[in-house]
């Protein structure tokens, strides 16, 4: 009944805001570079932000006030309101609609960069969320219209040692990527978050508790991400250890 609800709702309710990947984004700058090779490159900067306790923080008044503005049909909001109401605060992560709610919830926030800051260099991914500018100055105006539109309508608040505005030639993490002008790498984090997963994979084989195309399998997803960085190399030391 609620994968009907998700299906019923998702086409209707959610205009969200159509962004670009932030790759494309920074390749855009350099392609412009290219087009005025005769006038000095600016310097980009990049506001990168994540939302505290995002899913616990979510305001039920709030977030049914905002269903209640795309749901015209009682019976879907009145289970909507049995969803929401199902915990006593926030939205649980892992729920077939949280992540719908949430993105709902902070649409808010993506009208509010996109309409009132005009921000065209924007991108979120759930709580994180990125913008570009070469006015670094502006990108502070902007962190704090966005703190004070966070706190007064949504409830919310920035992350204080997660948010920070720098030059984008050090590398924006983003998503378990390392994203620069031209290139993405994988965080080293991610790496080693995945090689630790390997090992255990390769235990519980020898220990007889899998087989090998389960260690493939689980794998496989894994490579699909990994292909759209600069990441052969790991991906080829990973392939060699199930092999093995």
């Amino acid at each position: 009944m609620i994968h009907t609800l998700v299906e019923f709702l998702r086409e209707p309710i959610t205009p969200f805001t159509d962004y670009n990947h932030i790759c494309d984004h920074l390749c855009g700058y350099e392609r412009e570079r290219e087009r005025e090779s005769k006038v000095p490159p600016p310097q980009v900067y990049c506001l990168k932000c994540d939302i505290r306790k995002y899913f616990d923080s979510v305001d039920h008044e709030i977030l049914l006030c905002l269903l209640r503005k795309r749901i015209s049909d009682p019976c879907v909001m009145w289970l909507c309101e049995i969803i929401v109401r199902s915990v006593s605060h926030g939205i649980p992560i892992g729920n077939l609609t949280s992540q719908l709610f949430a993105n709902i919830y902070l649409n808010e926030l993506d009208q509010y960069i996109k309409r009132t800051l005009h921000e065209k260099q924007y991108i979120r991914y759930m709580d994180d969320f990125v913008i570009l500018n070469a006015d670094k100055r502006q990108l502070h105006i902007d962190k704090k219209c966005i703190i004070e539109f966070l706190r007064d309508r949504l409830k919310l608040e920035l992350h204080s040692k997660k948010s920070d505005i720098f030059p984008v030639e050090r590398g924006i993490d983003f998503l378990g990527y390392r994203v620069f002008t031209s290139y993405i790498t994988l965080r080293k984090s991610t790496v080693k978050r995945v090689k630790k997963k390997l090992k255990k994979y390769i235990q519980d084989y020898r220990q007889g508790n899998i087989l090998r195309t389960d260690i493939e399998n689980a794998f496989h997803a894994w490579y699909g991400y990994a292909k759209h960085a600069r990441s052969w190399r790991v991906q080829k030391s990973i392939k060699e250890l199930i092999e093995r």
